[in-house]
């Protein structure tokens, strides 16, 4: 290997500086079937998030249940008609979790 043991000692203390991140989302990040859920509604009226997904499959209750557990969506109201649904919008930190870049 030709390079300076010098010149990469210095160049990973420098890195130490930079060692602490302040994202307001880091450990708390959607996985990319929440994210792909969740970008869903920034369309929709209201933030309306969808039920089935583009095949037209009921949407995963899990990952419905982890972003209204985190606060990325909330329940809109009941079916009546089907009780067991769950329809859900955006909410302010679920606009942000998913336009993150």
């Amino acid at each position: 290997m030709f390079t300076d043991r010098n010149a990469v000692r210095q160049r990973t203390r420098s890195f130490d500086v930079f060692s602490l991140n302040d994202n307001e989302l880091e450990g708390d990040l959607p996985s990319l079937s929440e994210i792909l859920y969740l970008r869903r509604g920034l369309a929709q009226p209201g933030g309306k998030l969808p039920l089935f997904d583009l095949d037209g499959q009921n949407v995963d209750v899990t990952v419905v249940r982890r972003c209204v557990e985190r606060g990325w969506a909330e329940p809109w109201f009941n079916n009546p008609l089907k009780p067991d649904w769950l329809v859900c919008k955006l909410t302010e930190a679920g606009r942000r979790a998913a336009t993150a870049p």
